[in-house]
Order: structure tokens, then sequence, then C-alpha cells
């Protein structure tokens, strides 16, 4: 649905879908996070402890943490203790009114509560419950506990890490749980289309597992995309020795020359023509099979000039390639300055806060940070009385536990 918000601005794309969502940690909260991006009302729904992000990082006050603030923006908090008969009565009136039920929770735990698909599909038959799980839940595995770094294990990612550093290493950064995240905001579009085709809902499974083996293999499976397998198993390209960032006179360099043109104008410009006649790099397939001797030889040429030399020599050949930003170098990129990519923002409890734009650009229904990162309950009686609960109502919730609202916020953290 389209138009325009109250404020006057264009809506986005998903304005009128409402999400209730019970997932926390990285994945399901990164996911959720998209989706209310494009618009979406998100309403978090929080056990009394509320989300563990939400201590993990530096912050200002307890409960609203920079992990929790990174991935919770454009949502509303309510805390239900859903092991109560009132707190769940009340979460099913809130799926009446919901597009999308979300969850990351182990799905025997859900279904011990009623909560599971069958349960509420057949409340809401045109709802879309998104089940983000470990595993494929009719598999051997299915039910265990999942977090980014098992998934990284099992997945041949911290095997990939020891061919390339000597022992087995995680990614520097969460990438099961954001890449499964991206994969669930997709999944959960692609019910909500289908819904607006057939009026149907249905169950929608977002495995962490069998998502990551299915990304590592697009080009890890390599030889054994054949039968009988035709060379080994792993990309070799990715996996050289001297694919790196090449050290310059002054510091480093990441470049990638790629096609058959883009290296021919690379050793033209040193002086080296003859090198494209080399039968190991005289096309894309000679220099797949010897591509640790290519990047060796192109990194011995690297040391003669600084980055800013090669920057601007590569950028007139129509070369990729860039510099080894740091964090703080990205924080401080010219480009992501001119699109004012970094905005900070007030927000009514935590001060000035830096928050990245939504990358992704709509000319009809833009993405909008109408929201900042919610109290723990904050939006608790709000959400209720939307749905038709009285004060009466909301206040005894809160008399028997089953609804928590926030406290006044607490003294900084020191």
């Amino acid at each position: 649905m389209s138009g325009a918000d109250p404020r006057g601005r264009p809506a986005g794309p998903l304005a009128g879908v409402r999400v209730v969502d019970l997932t926390t940690v990285v994945l399901g909260p990164y996911a959720t996070q998209a989706l209310g991006d494009l618009g979406a009302d998100i309403i978090k729904v929080e056990a009394p402890e509320g989300d563990t992000t939400r201590h993990t990082g530096p912050r200002r006050h307890d409960g609203m943490a920079s992990l929790y603030m990174g991935i919770n923006r454009n949502k509303r908090s309510i805390v239900l203790d859903l092991k109560q008969a009132p707190a769940r009565a009340a979460l099913l009136r809130l799926v009446d009114t919901a597009d999308v039920f979300v969850h990351n929770i182990r799905p025997q735990k859900l279904a011990g509560l009623g909560l599971g698909p069958d349960a509420l599909m057949a409340h809401r038959p045109r709802l879309i419950y998104a089940g983000i799980h470990g595993w494929r839940e009719d598999g051997p595995y299915g039910g265990r506990p999942a977090y980014d770094d098992i998934i990284q294990g099992l997945c041949g990612m911290a095997s990939l890490m020891q061919q390339l550093t000597g022992e087995p290493r995680y990614a520097p950064t969460i990438l099961a749980d954001k890449t499964c995240g991206l994969v669930a905001a997709q999944s959960i579009l692609a019910a909500l289309y289908h819904r607006e085709k057939t009026g149907r809902g249905q169950f929608v499974e977002i495995p962490m597992f069998e998502t990551m083996v299915s990304y590592i293999m697009v080009e890890h499976l390599h030889g054994g995309t054949f039968v009988p397998q035709n060379g080994t198993l792993g990309y070799s390209r990715v996996l050289a020795p001297w694919r790196r960032p090449y050290p310059t006179a002054d510091g480093y360099i990441c470049m990638l020359a790629y096609t058959d043109g883009q290296w021919r104008r690379f050793w033209e410009a040193l002086g080296k023509p003859e090198m494209m006649r080399d039968p190991r790099f005289v096309d894309m397939a000679s220099r797949s099979r010897h591509i640790d001797d290519v990047y060796r030889l192109a990194a011995e040429q690297m040391t003669s000039r600084t980055t800013a030399e090669w920057l601007a020599l590569l950028d007139r050949l129509e070369i990729p390639a860039g510099p080894v930003n740091s964090l703080a170098d990205v924080l401080d990129d010219p480009h992501l300055a001119a699109l004012g990519f970094f905005r900070r923002m007030q927000h009514p409890s935590e001060g000035e806060i830096v928050v990245p734009d939504p990358p992704v650009r709509f000319s009809q229904t833009p993405a909008a940070i109408e929201r900042l990162p919610p109290r723990l309950g904050e939006h608790g009686r709000e959400i209720l009385l939307e749905i038709g609960m009285h004060n009466e109502d909301v206040d005894a919730l809160v008399a028997d536990g089953s609804l928590i609202l926030p406290a006044a916020v607490g003294a900084p953290v020191a």
C-alpha cells in the first residue's frame, strides 16, 4: 500500500503491512529492521528481560546498548510474558491484525505455548508465518539451538578460513546471522506477493544451515558441480594465497583486474605487454588455472608506487581499485559523506546517535528511518489500545504481570 504518511512524506513500499516480531539477537531483528525500513509496522514482542542485545556493547542507559541500537530501528516494543495465558491471549488479538508473524525461537518451544504455525494460521489463514530456524525441521538436526559461530563452522566457512590462515577461524562479522536475515526478509516479501495474488497465507521456514551451505557453495562447489567430480572443491581464485590487498610504497591497495582487457591495460601501462602472451595468462581460463602466479606477479609491481599514484593510474585504466579502509576511514569516506549516509539523529532517551541510512533507494516509495530503537516495552499500552483493548484491560494485564510497561529511563551507565 503506497501513498503519503501523516507528515506528508511518501510512504514506504510496505506501508500498511504489520509484522508481529518475536525475534531476538541479530538474525531475526536484522530481517525485521529491513522490513521496517521499507515502511512496515514492526511490533517487537519482547520477554520481560528484553532482547539480549540490549546489553551488548557500549551504552548510555541500561537496555540500550550499541548492538541493539544497530538492528532495531523502525520498531515498536511491547513486553508480554508469554508464559501467562492472558499475555498469550493478548498476542493472539495482536496477530488478528497482522500480516506477518516472525520468530527465531526454537519451534518446539513455541508449539508448547500454542503458537506454532498450524495454530496461528488456523486462527488467521491470511497470515505469513515465518520461522527462522537453525536447520530444516524435518532433518536430523531439527530443533537444535544454533548461533552464527556454530553455523559458520558447519557450513564450511571456518574451514575455508583455515586454508588461508592455517587455523579454523570465523569471519570477523556476524556473517551467517546477517546473510540469513536478508534471506528471511526476501522470503517474507515473496510470501506477501503470493498472498496479494491468491489471498492465501503460508508457513515459510528459513533455516540457517541450509541457507549458508547454499551461499558458500555458489563458488566453492566448484569441481563437485559435476558427476563424477571434475576437479577440487573450493574456488581457486578466492583461496589463492596472493589474493589479498597488495602492499604499495606507503600502504596497501585493493585491485582486481579481471577481464582480458583489464589485464592487458595493466601490463601495458607497466611496460610489460609480453605478460599477456605468456601461456599462463593469455585468457581467463589460463589465468584461472594459474591465479596465484597472476596475483604474485602483480603484487611484485605494486611496491613501486604509492597508493595514491596507483589509484590515479588504475582509475585512468578503468581497472577497479580502492584503498584499504579502517572502520574509522569508512565513517569518513568522502563518497558516504557526500551522501550524508551516516546520519546524526536525536534519540528521545539516548541523545545524539549515528545511524546508517537505509542503503536501497526507491523513486516512488522511499525507505526511511521513522522511529529510532525503542526502550523496552515503550509502546505496550499504545499497541494494545490500537487493537481494541481498553485502558482497564491493559491495567489488568499489568496487574497480573502479563504485560510489563517501561520504567522511567534509568541513570546513565558509568
